[in-house]
């Protein structure tokens, strides 16, 4: 089972909480290279300067990067679809195909939903308009025209499309059955809220079921925000994420039953020094890969390893 690392920048500098991450580009382009050389597979981009400041952000991080997976943290509703589809094929040319979109439901919470429900729902449908809008732009031969119930197109077409096309990684997140709904539409990597074992297990079959519907169930990864603290970490981070402490073997191996319940992808967040960085690297990255890869190597059917794992975790 191939397990991803995400890097999940602190929404701030850690040597100064008035600074954002990505503010000192210069400073920002040497740790991207220690970030892609040292194990990880991605980054997310989302700075509090908002959606235009993440494209020129992301634009910049394909510029220096040759490999890293270049995440855009993206909202519908801030500029036109059309517009969005173009700007966003010409990133994910530029970038060889390097470019995913993470889709959120601001300006409302998805924790929201209750006491503002059909706000809610009217944010996701919008989302879901926006991206089935999306994917037609970057797909269709001709132009087209489009009258929905958030959005009016006219002779649609985007000239130069990306190397993805329509193909472009969707990633959504959400625990309300109206986000889970689009996300089973649209989503190829589901982002989980931090939770137990049996409580991020009941969220993953939510979401499978909601794909089935679309015949995507076997076509989702899941991705787990995990937030490892040591003393000197105190980078801020608004991304709700899974807490563990302790030193690299101890935080590969609480690792294993996230693991086990077929988790692929791990979101670290808030790891911004370069110590930081490279200590993620080369012992916790290090030490989770190669003992997946020696358990699974001991597991002769299909489902032991899961099984073994979890009960090992309880019985701890």
């Amino acid at each position: 089972m191939p397990i991803e690392f995400t890097h999940v920048p602190g929404k701030t500098h850690p040597a100064d909480s008035t600074v954002p991450f990505f503010y000192d580009f210069a400073e920002t382009a040497t740790k991207l290279s220690l970030i892609e050389d040292i194990g990880f597979q991605k980054i997310i981009v989302d700075d509090p300067g908002g959606l235009l400041t993440n494209m020129d952000i992301a634009a910049r991080a394909l510029d220096r990067t040759s490999s890293l997976e270049v995440v855009l943290t993206h909202w519908a509703g801030v500029i036109e679809p059309a517009t969005a589809a173009r700007q966003l094929a010409a990133l994910d040319a530029k970038s060889g195909g390097r470019l995913s979109l993470r889709m959120l439901s601001e300006p409302l919470n998805d924790d929201d939903a209750e006491a503002r429900a059909v706000g809610h729902t009217l944010i996701w449908q919008r989302i879901d308009e926006y991206l089935v809008l999306l994917k037609r732009l970057w797909s269709n031969d001709r132009p087209f025209d489009h009258e929905g119930a958030f959005y009016s197109v006219r002779g649609g077409y985007v000239p130069r499309k990306g190397p993805h096309s329509a193909e472009m990684a969707i990633r959504m997140g959400g625990q309300s059955g109206t986000a889970l709904r689009v996300a089973g539409r649209h989503a190829d990597v589901f982002e989980l809220a931090p939770g137990s074992l049996d409580e991020i297990r009941q969220l993953m079959e939510r979401v499978r079921s909601a794909a089935a519907e679309h015949g995507r169930a076997h076509k989702l990864r899941f991705a787990l925000p995990v937030r490892i603290r040591s003393e000197d970490n105190a980078a801020v981070s608004c991304q709700k994420a899974v807490e563990i402490a302790g030193p690299p073997a101890q935080v590969a191996l609480s690792l294993l039953p996230y693991a086990a319940l077929g988790i692929e992808e791990f979101m670290i967040v808030g790891i911004d020094r370069p110590r930081e960085i490279a200590m993620a690297g080369r012992e916790t990255i290090a030490l989770l890969r190669n003992t997946l890869a020696r358990r699974e190597a001991d597991v002769p059917q299909p489902g032991a390893f899961a099984s073994r794992v979890i009960r090992e975790a309880r019985a701890g």
